[in-house]
């Protein structure tokens, strides 16, 4: 019964063009399982994980790969104005592989981006040309097979390639190992005296499998306060 209503649920959202609130198994899975992630999700009883893209156009997969090159070291909001800025100067919307390779590189160092990042992501775009990547073969890969596809390309680290996990195709347990930001929040909310280590992360974080996104996305939403 509650997955039906999950569903009926997440298509109510879409057809409103919103992000749905969180899964409730889920949801109730890490309740039971972490006293202290507990709390964050009484605070949040609406909580929508996606909502934050609600202000992002619609993404393809190479649309996905394109923020998630352009917000490497950067903050979501300095993200979004680059990926804003790529929009404008492809007339209005996100490049195809095929456009963003036809273009002057100098259009993407005109929206912000590095020269590194720009050469990333033309080896990208080379890959979904030539048939290398796509969205349906991505999409069919396992959470590992699309890490070693995608960190093939120069420039695309674990944290680019899980982040593409999360946020382009919605996998449930993606952790984003080594991300500053989870780090902090981790810190301050289970009250660590100093940076957690890698292995604490991970000692912590295996106890919210299967549903580690979500876990990820409660603790952004508390470093963030929203």
């Amino acid at each position: 019964m509650d997955q039906v209503q999950g569903n009926q649920e997440h298509r109510a959202s879409r057809e409103r063009g919103r992000a749905p609130v969180a899964d409730r198994k889920a949801r109730e899975f890490l309740r039971n399982a972490d006293p202290v992630l507990a709390r964050l999700i009484d605070e949040r009883p609406d909580f929508r994980p996606r909502a934050w893209m609600d202000e992002l156009p619609p993404l393809d997969a190479f649309g996905t790969l394109i923020f998630q090159v352009a917000g490497q070291q950067l903050s979501v909001s300095a993200t979004r104005t680059i990926v804003s800025r790529i929009e404008q100067n492809f007339r209005g919307h996100l490049p195809s592989p095929a456009e963003l390779l036809a273009a002057d590189p100098h259009v993407l160092r005109a929206s912000g981006m590095s020269t590194r990042k720009g050469e990333t992501l033309r080896a990208l775009a080379e890959r979904f040309v030539d048939g290398r990547l796509s969205d349906e073969a991505l999409a069919e890969m396992t959470d590992a097979e699309v890490e070693a596809a995608l960190t093939e390309v120069p420039g695309i680290g674990p944290w680019s390639a899980r982040g593409f996990l999360l946020v382009g195709l919605d996998r449930p347990d993606v952790f984003l190992t080594g991300d500053l930001a989870l780090r902090r929040a981790v810190q301050r909310t289970y009250e660590f005296d100093h940076t957690p280590t890698d292995e604490e992360m991970t000692e912590l974080s295996d106890r919210w499998r299967p549903y580690r996104s979500l876990a990820v996305s409660y603790l952004f939403a508390s470093e963030y306060d929203v």
